[in-house]
């Protein structure tokens, strides 16, 4: 069993993004990032993003706004951005307050500085396999995982657990695609699906985005097959100090020696999600330059 490290695939790529950067001459890239209240994973998350983007050279830009803000203070704010040429892409930190709408929030950013992947013309063009358009950060990650570990796709059966809009869906596209990465068969598989274990063991390569921990268990993989966890999940452990462990959604100890290669978590698809928001934002100010 092979161990993809994601941290070092992803300080790769921020390293080839700083070298990038640091050849523009005169003004850099610009992400603005928007916070809606103070959920303290939120408030984590947008703050590695500002170090990373720091690093490579990347001015961040955030914006904060209070928990109750309404839709129209929220859309103001993005309007704003949006007309602002300075700005390249801006990212809206999920989750959003129950009273705003996600889907609408990320279709007000405009196509060409969604650097997130969320608008509907993003994921049009991502159905369509036009290059142009930004893939959504993590399946970009899980897709640069594969291909820096050197996993064969072609031909293979690809299963993903989930159907987000977020993970899942675009995961799966990517994967389909007439290119490589991708050219696979793939199956994607949700809560509703049944005797979900026979189709599991059917997967050369498992993408795991269902959001439970542990969920997929031993019994549920074949030998050789390469599992990439992108769940994130706490549960209680009081021996920690901070009361909790993070898991993924694959019960790590029973899968891995069945595996040929596994991502952990942390340290899996995590840290390549931020690397791919960044490459996205240096991909949107080269667009812009070139006017």
């Amino acid at each position: 069993m092979k161990l993809i490290d994601g941290n070092a695939i992803a300080e790769s790529i921020i390293e080839e993004l700083t070298v990038q950067v640091g050849q523009i001459q005169g003004k850099k890239p610009v992400v603005a990032f928007i916070r809606v209240g103070d959920d303290p994973a939120s408030v984590s998350y947008v703050r590695k993003k500002e170090k990373t983007a720091e690093r490579i050279g990347i001015e961040s830009r955030l914006y904060l706004l209070p928990e109750d803000v309404s839709k129209e203070a929220l859309f103001a704010q993005i309007d704003s951005l949006n007309a602002d040429p300075d700005i390249n892409g801006i990212l809206i930190q999920a989750p959003l307050p129950s009273h705003i709408d996600e889907t609408e929030t990320f279709n007000r950013v405009l196509p060409n500085k969604d650097v997130d992947g969320f608008n509907t013309l993003n994921i049009g063009k991502l159905c369509q396999e036009d290059d142009s358009g930004f893939v959504a950060c993590t399946p970009a990650g899980i897709v640069e995982l594969i291909k820096r570990s050197e996993i064969e796709t072609e031909g293979k059966h690809v299963v993903v657990l989930g159907r987000s809009q977020i993970v899942g869906k675009p995961a799966a596209l990517l994967m389909m695609r007439k290119a490589l990465p991708g050219n696979a068969t793939v199956t994607i598989c949700h809560s509703r699906t049944q005797d979900l274990p026979s189709i599991t063991r059917q997967a050369d390569i498992l993408i795991a985005a269902i959001g439970r921990a542990n969920f997929v268990t031993g019994d549920m993989v074949q030998d050789g097959v390469a599992v990439i966890d992108v769940g994130i999940n706490r549960v209680e452990d009081p021996s920690k100090k901070r009361g909790y462990r993070l898991v993924g959604d694959v019960e790590f100890d029973a899968v891995a020696p069945k595996a040929s290669q596994i991502t952990p978590v942390p340290g899996g698809v995590g840290p390549m999600t931020v690397a791919m928001l960044m490459h996205n934002t240096l991909r949107a100010f080269k667009a812009a330059q070139a006017g």
